[in-house]
C-alpha cells in the first residue's frame, strides 16, 4: 500500500507504519486471494474501470472481518497513478441480514408445512370417505364405480401435489433432452389459447436460428403453463400476453433481469402480461411455496415456486420485473447446448416394437412390499417371468439361483442395506447385457446429480400405474 487513511489502521488494528509498503493481499483470507488477484489484474488492464467485490480480512487480533470493497483504476490519472480501493466493514450488517433471512426461512417452512398438511388432509378425506362408501356398497352387493373413481381422482391429485413439492425442493428426477424452445412454444400455443380465454390476446415472437437447450420438455412446458395461468389471473378484465424467445450471448456484464446469469450462450423465454402487476410486498415472497394473493380456496400457492424449482434444477435462472398497475415480465434463462437432438425412429419400427409379445425374465427389487407386489403382479399378468427380492443381498441370491438369463433389473434407488446402483453394478458382471430400470420418488445422488439423470440411465418415477410400468419396461427392453 502506497497510501492509506487513518481509518484503515483503526479498522484492522495494525499500526500504519506496518501497513504502508505491505501487500494488502497478505492480510486477506488465503482461499479468496486468487479470485481477488484475478479481479485486480482485470481492473489494471482497463483504465477508468471500477470493480466491486467482497473479501475477508484478518485483523491484528486474529478475527476475520468481511469487507465490501470498491476498486477504481486511476493509473492514467497523473495526480494518482494507482488503483484506489474504498472499503467498509460489513461483518455486523451481514450477520443481521443472515439472521433476518433465517427468520424468513423459518416462516416459509411453517407456511410450507401448513400448506402440505391442509392439502393432503383434504385429499385424505376424499380417499377415506369414498373408501367407506365403497366398502359399504360391496357389503350390500351394490359396489359403486363412482366411489372408486373419486378415490382414483384423489390419488391423482395427491400424485400431482407430490410432484409439485419435489419440483419446489429441486428433488425431482428430470429427464433432460436436447430440444428447440421454439418448437416447445409452438406445441404449447394451442393449450395457452384455451387456458387464457377469448378476452386475452396472445402474441408469440420466436427468434430465428435459436440454439437448442438441454431440458425436460414436460417440465419446461409446465413452466410456460404456470406463468400463463398467473398472467391470466392478473388480467381479470382481459389483456395481452406476449411469449417470446431469444438467443443471448452474455458478456462479462450482468444479464438484465437476473444478475445470477453467468457469461456464455443462453436461450431466453420471456412471458409478459399487461395485468395488475405486483406490489413490493408480493415480489418479496414471490417464489415462496404456498404464498398466494388469491382468496382462500383458490390456488395452491405452488405455481411460481414450482417454476423456480424446475428452472434452477435445469441449470437455468429466472428473473422478473413488475410494478403495481404496470404488468409483469418473467424471463427464463436456459444454457444453450451444442448437442443435437436424435432423429425420430420411423413409425413402422415403433409400431413393430409395440406389437412384440412380452417375454424374458425380470428381477424386481423393492423394499416396500406394496410397491413390489404391484409391480410383480403387473409384470406376471403381462406375460413376463418375474423374480422378486426385498433388498440388495436377497436380489444377489435370487439372481444367482436363476436358471436362465435375466433381461431386466427393475430396482428401487434407495434401500436400507444396498442402494439400487450398487445392486446393478454387482449383477452386471454375472449377467451380461442386463438392462436396468431404476425407480424412485425422490432424487438421490445414487443415480442422479442434483436430480438430473446421466445420459443412458433409465428411470421410472413413483408413483406409477400398471400401464406406465408396462410401457417403460417395454421401452427399455426394446432398446436392448
Amino acid at each position: 500500500m502506497a497510501f492509506l487513511s487513518p481509518s484503515v489502521s483503526e479498522a484492522l488494528g495494525y499500526p500504519a507504519e506496518e501497513l504502508l509498503g505491505a501487500n494488502p493481499l497478505d492480510y486477506m483470507d488465503p482461499d479468496e486471494r486468487p479470485e481477488v488477484e484475478r479481479t485486480i489484474r482485470e481492473l489494471a488492464a482497463e483504465p477508468g474501470a471500477t470493480r466491486r467485490f467482497e473479501l475477508h480480512v484478518r485483523r491484528a487480533d486474529g478475527a476475520l472481518r468481511l469487507f465490501e470493497a470498491v476498486a477504481r483504476n486511476l493509473l492514467d490519472v497523473p495526480a494518482v497513478r494507482g488503483i484506489v480501493v474504498n472499503s467498509r466493514d460489513i461483518t455486523d450488517q451481514r450477520l443481521l441480514e443472515d439472521q433476518f433471512f433465517q427468520a424468513q426461512k423459518l416462516e416459509s417452512i411453517g407456511r410450507l408445512a401448513g400448506g402440505v398438511a391442509h392439502d393432503f388432509n383434504n385429499l385424505l378425506i376424499g380417499v377415506l370417505g369414498y373408501a367407506d362408501f365403497l366398502e359399504e356398497g360391496i357389503r350390500e352387493g351394490k359396489p359403486s364405480l363412482e366411489d372408486l373413481a373419486e378415490i382414483r381422482k384423489a390419488g391423482e391429485r395427491a400424485r400431482e401435489l407430490t410432484r409439485q413439492l419435489l419440483a419446489v425442493a429441486r428433488r425431482q428426477v428430470i429427464l433432460p433432452q436436447v430440444i428447440d424452445v421454439n418448437d416447445l412454444v409452438r406445441d404449447s400455443e394451442k393449450l395457452l389459447r384455451r387456458v387464457m380465454g377469448e378476452d386475452v390476446a396472445i402474441d408469440v415472437a420466436l427468434a430465428e436460428g435459436l440454439r437448442p437447450v438441454k431440458a425436460d420438455p414436460g417440465q419446461l412446458q409446465q413452466v410456460i403453463l404456470n406463468l400463463a395461468v398467473n398472467a391470466r389471473d392478473a388480467m381479470p378484465k382481459g389483456g395481452r400476453l406476449r411469449v417470446e424467445t431469444a438467443g443471448v450471448d452474455v458478456s462479462g456484464r450482468r444479464a438484465p433481469l437476473d444478475p445470477g446469469v453467468e457469461p456464455g450462450p443462453w436461450v431466453t423465454l420471456t412471458v409478459t402480461d399487461t395485468g395488475q402487476g405486483m406490489s413490493a410486498e408480493t415480489q418479496a415472497h414471490l417464489f415462496e411455496p404456498f404464498f398466494t394473493t388469491k382468496p382462500v380456496g383458490q390456488g395452491t400457492g405452488l405455481g411460481l415456486a414450482t417454476v423456480y424449482g424446475i428452472v434452477k434444477q435445469s441449470g437455468g435462472h429466472i428473473g422478473f420485473r413488475s410494478a403495481a398497475g404496470a404488468g409483469t415480465t418473467f424471463r427464463i434463462w436456459l444454457p444453450a447446448t451444442e448437442d443435437q437432438a436424435p432423429a425420430p425412429r420411423p413409425a413402422a419400427e415403433r409400431t413393430a416394437r409395440r406389437e412384440r409379445p412380452a417375454s424374458g425374465t425380470i428381477l424386481v427389487v423393492e423394499d416396500a412390499g406394496a410397491v413390489r407386489d404391484l409391480a410383480v403382479r403387473t409384470l406376471r399378468e403381462a406375460g413376463y417371468v418375474v423374480l422378486e427380492a426385498s433388498g440388495g443381498r436377497q436380489a444377489l441370491e435370487v439372481a444367482g439361483r436363476s436358471p436362465g438369463p435375466i433381461r431386466l433389473l427393475l430396482v428401487d434407488v434407495v434401500m436400507p442395506e444396498m442402494n439400487g446402483r450398487t445392486v446393478a453394478e454387482r449383477l452386471a458382471s454375472s449377467h451380461p447385457g442386463l438392462r436396468v430400470l431404476y425407480m424412485s420418488g425422490y432424487a438421490r445422488d445414487a443415480i442422479a446429480q442434483h436430480g438430473v439423470l446421466e445420459s443412458g440411465t433409465e428411470f421410472l418415477a413413483k408413483p406409477f400405474t400398471p400401464t406406465t410400468l408396462l410401457a417403460r419396461v417395454r421401452a427399455v427392453l426394446d432398446e436392448a
